[in-house]
């Protein structure tokens, strides 16, 4: 059995709708996403889609694309990919056995207020670069502490060299001698240790992975994963959101039993009145 999601945590997603839904109520005759920009922070899946050195990519067949006997235009596809590629969940059960699968990953942790650290500068220059503990302080000491049931990201400045995968993932080289070329920047585990104190709902970033691209023993997704906190990986389009304020919601294709899955990520930012 998973662990419920704690009250605290609970309480800051159910306050953050109320506000959301307060603010621009449908019964006044808008949406409720009225005063916010909608974001898609998914990568578009296709032949240059990235996924782990050691998978095969994604495939779309065409199955029929045309005019029918009947006079009509129908298309029909098949498609084929690992769980784990382009903009995806990571779900607990992906490195912690007996913890969530991709199905059984509560709503409440797929949508809540956003937190965006921003390491753009520091990235640039340090591919193998570690989000710190101290990182998250910082941020903190700015922006105030990180609330119950948010989502943080990690924005490393990444997404810009997508789909390129030498520039994005360090090499462009396939198979298993390729995951120990791999350089891009993670978690570390004591920001994890850190951000799983927060009772944060997920964490994601705009890399292939929340450990870093040189990890041997992927200790931050055992971490994260055995508390049942899911990861975004592979997020575009950080770089449109706020370091607070924001909003998302995970929309991962729902796989019975699955340790991840495709995901539709979207961000909503208040616009300036």
């Amino acid at each position: 059995m998973f662990k419920k999601i704690p009250r605290r945590a609970f309480r800051s997603i159910l306050m953050a709708a109320c506000f959301f839904l307060a603010s621009h109520p449908a019964v006044a005759g808008g949406a409720p996403w009225d005063g916010y920009e909608v974001i898609d922070m998914t990568h578009s899946f296709d032949a240059d889609t990235i996924y782990w050195p050691t998978e095969a990519g994604f495939t779309l067949e065409v199955v029929y694309e045309g005019v029918t006997e009947g006079g009509w235009y129908y298309a029909s596809n098949h498609y084929a990919a690992a769980d784990h590629g382009g903009t995806h969940l990571d779900a607990p059960k992906h490195f912690a056995e007996g913890r969530l699968a991709a199905d059984e990953v509560p709503l409440t942790r797929l949508m809540g207020p956003a937190c965006v650290i921003d390491v753009r500068e520091k990235a640039a220059t340090e591919r193998d670069l570690l989000l710190s503990a101290a990182d998250v302080e910082a941020w903190e000491a700015q922006h105030g502490l990180i609330p119950p049931g948010c989502v943080v990201f990690m924005n490393t400045g990444f997404a810009r060299f997508w789909p390129d995968r030498a520039r994005y993932m360090g090499t462009d080289e396939r198979g298993r001698e390729a995951v120990a070329k791999l350089h891009f920047p993670g978690f570390s585990v004591e920001a994890a240790a850190l951000l799983a104190a927060r009772e944060v709902a997920a964490v994601g970033l705009d890399t292939p992975s929340i450990d870093y691209g040189q990890s041997s023993d992927f200790v931050v997704h055992r971490y994260l994963y055995e508390r049942n906190i899911p990861g975004f990986e592979n997020v575009s389009q950080l770089d449109q959101l706020p370091a607070k304020g924001a909003f998302v919601i995970a929309l991962p294709m729902k796989i019975a039993g699955a340790s991840g899955a495709p995901l539709r990520l979207i961000g909503l930012v208040p616009q300036a009145r």
